[in-house]
């Protein structure tokens, strides 16, 4: 998170794959079900164990995560003028014209070893792209690895601004993740669509895991600040007064000691059922957003 101004490489984990069915009740049309596969916690512990090395060795480590996660075919990179690193990006291709952008940055400062900002998100995403890719989705899934977000968002700014009309109006959500795991998730709420905000907390209450509102709007910024506001965006964190006070971004207490890994858990969980509920979730205008539940 951009600050405003004032596991044993020699022994790797097993990869288990549970596959989840999430039902969900729709007024009018009895329930209906959303199928994700959840990767292990041992997993998902591995990949944030991955945080060392500087900026360029984060894009090489998360290339391989992709790799590993199934990706290998649908990865690029994509070069971004004003950086010396590209986006990484895999993507699911789906059976519409619709997108769903999925993103975090994978750069971090000198001070500390950025485990929280934000290998925490960027480590993420092969994890969810593991989550949605055994079953066929409506969307097409966009993860993306943002090079350069602490140095004003240069990887976000040059992906949005290269977006074409017609990917603007079928991008039906940008999902952005940014400095996971100090506590249970968390929404920028001031800064996140109203309907991806009331969908989300639906999914929480469903599986029975934590998810608040705590805005951030004085203390840093963030990638999906640089998307055009007709493409709805959600932030999702872990900051709070206490995680806040406590000094841990962009010092030498970010490191992987910081994060709750319950917590971190968690928040792959939810965010992986809520991405793969939005493939299902009505456009119609004439859908009433959290209410049709």
């Amino acid at each position: 998170m951009k600050p405003i101004p004032d596991i044993n490489p020699n022994r790797p984990p097993q990869f288990i794959s549970l596959v989840v069915i999430l039902f969900l009740l729709v007024a009018n049309a009895g329930s209906e079900s959303v199928r994700y596969s959840l990767v292990s916690k041992e997993a998902v512990i591995s990949r944030l164990k991955q945080y060392k090395g500087d900026n360029k060795e984060r894009e090489t480590t998360l290339m391989h995560l992709f790799n590993a996660a199934g990706c290998g075919a649908n990865l690029a990179e994509q070069k971004v003028k004003g950086s010396s690193l590209p986006n990484v990006i895999c993507t699911f291709p789906g059976s519409s014209e619709r997108s769903i952008i999925v993103g975090a940055h994978f750069d971090h400062v000198p001070e500390g070893q950025g485990v929280v900002d934000n290998w925490s998100g960027a480590s993420l995403l092969p994890s969810l792209y593991e989550a949605i890719k055994a079953q066929p989705r409506q969307h097409t899934y966009i993860f993306i690895g943002f090079t350069d977000e602490e140095e004003g968002e240069i990887g976000s700014h040059f992906y949005a601004k290269h977006m074409t009309k017609e990917q603007i109006a079928t991008t039906d959500a940008m999902v952005c993740m940014d400095t996971l795991g100090l506590a249970p998730t968390e929404i920028w709420a001031s800064h996140s669509d109203q309907r991806l905000t009331r969908e989300i907390v639906y999914i929480a209450k469903l599986l029975n895991l934590p998810v608040s509102g705590v805005n951030v709007d004085q203390v840093g910024s963030t990638d999906s600040e640089q998307f055009p506001r007709k493409i709805p965006r959600i932030t999702l964190h872990s900051l709070t007064q206490e995680t806040w006070n406590a000094g841990i971004l962009h010092t030498a207490k970010d490191n992987f000691s910081a994060v709750k890994l319950e917590d971190y858990y968690d928040s792959y969980h939810l965010i992986a059922a809520y991405i793969a509920y939005l493939d299902e979730l009505d456009r119609s205008p004439a859908s009433t957003p959290g209410e049709n539940h």
